[in-house]
């Protein structure tokens, strides 16, 4: 039996998904079958990114919390890093250390990268690492 291909996805695609937005097709399609991987701080990078929404009032806590159950449904494996190697790339890429995390997840687990963030992608194809597109819609 064959194992499924491992892809590491960012916390723009997981919030694509499960705020419905017009990248979900996509995002689903290049994802099934496959097993997700992300660092352990996208599960924080979340809970930031739904903090930010309630600071501009774009969101209530019930749709956070629906938010949060859509992201539960989704199977993530969560892998540990080393944090040196992380600080090592934010200094080199001049990036923040959630981008580095989910570059030396790719890195180190030797698995392309799904984002929504032009900038992680660039900085991921700088470091040769295969970089999944969706369409732009």
């Amino acid at each position: 039996m064959s194992e499924a291909r491992e892809i590491v996805i960012d916390t723009s695609a997981i919030l694509a998904v499960i705020s419905e937005q017009p990248e979900k097709p996509d995002l689903i399609r290049l994802t099934r079958g496959t097993t997700l991987l992300a660092p352990r701080s996208a599960h924080w990078e979340i809970g930031n990114a739904l903090s930010a929404m309630f600071k501009r009032r774009a969101i209530t806590l019930d749709t956070a919390r629906r938010l949060l159950h859509a992201y539960a449904d989704i199977p993530i494996r969560q892998t540990d890093l080393p944090l040196e190697q992380a600080v090592e790339l934010s200094q080199r890429l001049d990036i923040y250390a959630y981008d580095a995390y989910v570059l030396a997840c790719a890195l180190n687990q030797r698995a392309p990268i799904l984002s929504l963030d032009g900038g992680l992608k660039a900085r991921a194809r700088e470091l040769k690492l295969d970089v999944l597109e969706v369409s732009a819609r």
